[in-house]
């Protein structure tokens, strides 16, 4: 008889929406209780203060509460009247009133979902304070028990009889002290240090008085007290000086005869060497003090005392764009027509069947706007030979836009991808209000659609760490910038990140000139933020690379290889702004239409384009370029051997695929958003996010009527090779101040360069640039080459003395 084996029912699916209710209703009972807990501090607040102020006037109204006929004088009635009576008078007295703020802080904890536990230490210090200010308050005033209430009239009488008012006063003064040092951490050096300036301060005022009175000023050095005057002692420390008298006797001759008790004058401790004179001539004494010793890091000191260093400090009241900016669109989500998929299974299968391909197993996953058709073929199956029937498949389905992946990474299996006779828009709502993005950790993330399993696509421009996007026109190139942007905006600080936008079509990216002041950087000088003429592009492009090589530079003085590890190193305050350091936003280039420039300009976009391609990571800049021509000639392989990340709208041609992607498919998209992404050998499909005008307008606007910075980020000045309009010609009295010191830093370390002089003199890039220029106009160093340091005319100091005194012998 066969054996029976009873099932084990299947453990039930978490049902993820009954999940969600029940935070949602977890959260709602949270600020409830929040709210609760405020609205009774401020009635304890009330009740309190008319206590006071009432006097004991209600006392004998508490115990008839439940009597409707007796009144009341409390602000807040029968009922304040009892919480006063409960923790005033029979509780705690004057120091009931940190309960006030130990509920109005735990409801605000509640209501802005903050962690309780952080509460524990508030709770614990408030409680403590209580109780010793009850006992102080009874102690102090045994008059007037309703100051200190009956807990703390109580426990004083406890404490006096056991061990009087001596140890009572005692023990409250060690409580007070117990409370300084951990609740408020007041360190004895604190009180220390306060008492030593006091002390120092006087004795300046002392010092200061005596020479003004007396109205002869003495050299120290040259002052000695006559023989028969009484010396006093060396003020010297001993950790500085100190004379051994036993170990001078070996080393001088006729030692009995020498006076070892020098005339010390008092010394101020400085690297410097002192002299310390003798009664002998020819005898000197030369003391070297110790250098400044610091007792703790200085970087975790100052991190102590200011906390991190936070560059959004300066527009601490910016608020983020809202979602509710976003269009809502009704026609959202994703529709399943199962007669439509049914009929495509069976004439996929069909078409198989033809060419006698049996398949073992097929699964339909539904997107946007494609479905894809995971296919198991049957044993034996030659998956090249699935791959050439991609036009007979199209045929069959009568659709545009069939792709075969063939097989699948990562899946023993051959994708099919079917556009969708109805395709389903992906607002992008949808996509900045997922919890993918919300909760991304990414340097700068960015939000591009959805896929065919219908997930929102994130991923992070710094680890691109350049994008390429190429599509035929109307395809959604000017919809999938818009989408990179809006991403930036709903998720970095404008002190986070800058934009330089280049739109030589002049009207795609002309809303984004409201928030100029927030988050756009240009040249110095220049009106428009957005720039639209190509000239301009290519000055913006090479001040880029300037911007690129201070930035270097910096991460050299810094000892660090990314601008991630710079700007944590300044947060923590281990680099001085004195010496040139700040805080790095990061930068992005964002070019509408490369291929017009490329026409225009040629090698003079091309090379910045590829210098910034090749070397601009680590420090933060990064490239955006869109055509809609991806020929070779606009996209050399220059270009694309730095741009490993990829945007594919649909293109007209095969050649026009493997131009932007290395590899078909971009040709049979279906356009309106639909894209293929690649980031080195693997392709995603994906339907981009849509972002109207109207929406951009909405958040430019929100963003652009917050309080703004001076001005845009200013990029370094570039002056090209004919020198602009900028005139060399100085005259020697308008010379800068720092000329002949800036002159001396040139040629001592032979480099031409306004960020050398930034960081040896600590100016700003403007005034930096006006004294290169002085320098050129005198002809100390070379005319401008580019990226390059310009050259130096003079080789060493004594050759730029002798040009200075040739200089002053002509005028």
């Amino acid at each position: 008889m066969a054996k029976t084996v009873k099932k084990e029912p299947k453990e039930k699916e978490k049902d993820p929406n009954l999940e969600l209710k029940i935070l949602k209703t977890k959260k709602q009972y949270r600020v409830l209780a929040g709210f609760l807990l405020v609205l009774l501090s401020i009635a304890f607040l009330v009740s309190f203060i008319s206590f006071f102020v009432t006097g004991q006037a209600d006392q004998s109204a508490v115990d008839s509460i439940t009597n409707r006929n007796e009144t009341v004088q409390n602000w807040l009635g029968k009922f304040g009247a009892y919480l006063a009576d409960l923790f005033v008078y029979r509780g705690f007295g004057v120091a009931s009133f940190l309960f006030v703020k130990l509920f109005f802080i735990s409801g605000a904890f509640l209501i802005l979902d903050l962690p309780i536990r952080k509460l524990k230490n508030t709770w614990f210090w408030d409680l403590f304070a209580i109780i010793i200010i009850s006992i102080m308050f009874a102690f102090a005033a045994y008059t007037l028990p309703e100051l200190g209430g009956t807990v703390g009239y109580e426990m004083n009488l406890f404490l006096q009889d056991y061990i009087g008012k001596t140890g009572t006063l005692l023990l409250l003064a060690f409580s007070i002290i117990i409370y300084l040092l951990f609740k408020i951490k007041i360190s004895p050096d604190a009180f220390k240090t306060f008492f030593e300036k006091k002390k120092k301060d006087i004795s300046e005022d002392l010092t200061e008085m005596k020479a003004a009175t007396s109205g002869t000023d003495y050299n120290l050095e040259e002052f000695a007290l006559p023989e028969e005057e009484e010396i006093e002692e060396p003020t010297i420390k001993p950790s500085l000086f100190e004379i051994n008298k036993e170990s001078l006797k070996p080393t001088i001759e006729n030692a009995s005869e020498i006076n070892l008790e020098p005339t010390i004058k008092t010394v101020t401790p400085s690297p410097e060497p002192h002299i310390i004179e003798t009664n002998d001539d020819a005898f000197v004494i030369e003391v070297t003090n110790d250098e400044d010793v610091m007792e703790e890091n200085l970087a975790a000191k100052l991190v102590e005392d200011f906390g991190l260093f936070d560059p959004t400090l300066e527009l601490s009241n910016y608020k983020f764009p809202t979602i509710d900016l976003l269009k809502e669109y009704s026609s959202v989500g994703i529709t399943i027509n199962q007669e439509e998929l049914e009929e495509n299974k069976n004439r996929i299968v069909e078409t198989l069947k033809n060419y006698k391909i049996e398949i073992a197993q097929i699964k339909a996953t539904v997107g946007p706007s494609v479905t894809l058709y995971e296919i198991v073929p049957e044993a034996g199956i030659r998956i090249s030979k699935i791959k050439s029937l991609e036009d007979d498949i199209a045929l069959s389905l009568s659709a545009l836009g069939i792709r075969i992946i063939a097989p699948i990474p990562g899946k023993g299996t051959i994708g099919i991808e079917v556009p969708n006779k109805n395709p389903t828009m992906v607002p992008m709502k949808s996509v900045i209000s997922s919890a993918k993005f919300q909760e991304a950790e990414m340097e700068l993330p960015i939000a591009l659609g959805k896929t065919i399993s219908n997930e929102t696509f994130v991923v992070d421009l710094a680890k691109m760490p350049h994008l390429l996007m190429a599509g035929a026109t109307g395809q959604g190139k000017s919809v999938g910038l818009n989408a990179v942007l809006t991403s930036l905006l709903y998720k970095k600080h404008p002190a986070e990140v800058k934009f330089v936008l280049v739109d030589p079509k002049k009207v795609e990216l002309t809303l984004f000139n409201k928030i100029e002041r927030h988050y756009l950087a240009k040249l110095p000088d220049t009106e428009d933020a957005i720039i639209t003429d190509n000239n301009k592009v290519i000055n913006t492009l090479n001040s880029l690379c300037l911007e690129m090589d201070n930035r270097y530079s910096l991460l050299k003085d810094a000892m660090v290889r990314n601008i991630k590890e710079y700007n944590e190193k300044f947060k923590g305050r281990k680099l001085n702004p004195e010496n040139g350091h700040r805080f790095l936003p990061y930068i992005v280039l964002v070019v509408d239409e490369f291929a017009d420039l490329i026409m225009t300009a040629g090698k003079e976009v091309e090379t910045p384009i590829a210098r910034l391609a090749q070397l601009a990571r680590a420090i933060g800049i990064h490239l955006i370029i869109a055509t809609q021509r991806p020929s070779v000639n606009v996209i050399t392989c220059m270009i694309k051997a730095n741009f490993p990340a990829r945007i594919a709208f649909r293109v007209t041609s095969k050649i026009d695929s493997r131009t932007i992607l290395d590899t078909g498919g971009a040709d049979q998209l279906i356009g309106r958003g639909d894209l293929l992404f690649s980031n080195g050998n693997d392709l995603v499909r994906v339907q981009c996010a849509f972002v109207d005008t109207p929406e951009v307008e909405k958040i430019v606007e929100y963003i652009g009527s917050q309080k703004a910075y001076a001005s845009a980020y200013f990029l370094p000045e570039y002056i090209g090779e004919d020198g602009g309009s900028v005139n060399l010609e100085f005259d020697i009295s308008e010379r800068d101040s720092m000329f002949r010191e800036a002159a001396e830093i040139i040629v001592s370390a032979q480099q031409g360069s306004a960020s050398l002089l930034q960081r040896k003199l600590k100016l700003g890039y403007n005034r930096a640039g006006r004294l290169i220029d002085q320098l050129e106009a005198a002809g100390i160093v070379g005319p401008f080459e580019g990226s390059k340091a310009r050259s130096v005319n003079i080789p060493d100091l004594t050759s730029l003395d002798q040009f200075f005194s040739n200089e002053q012998n002509n005028l």
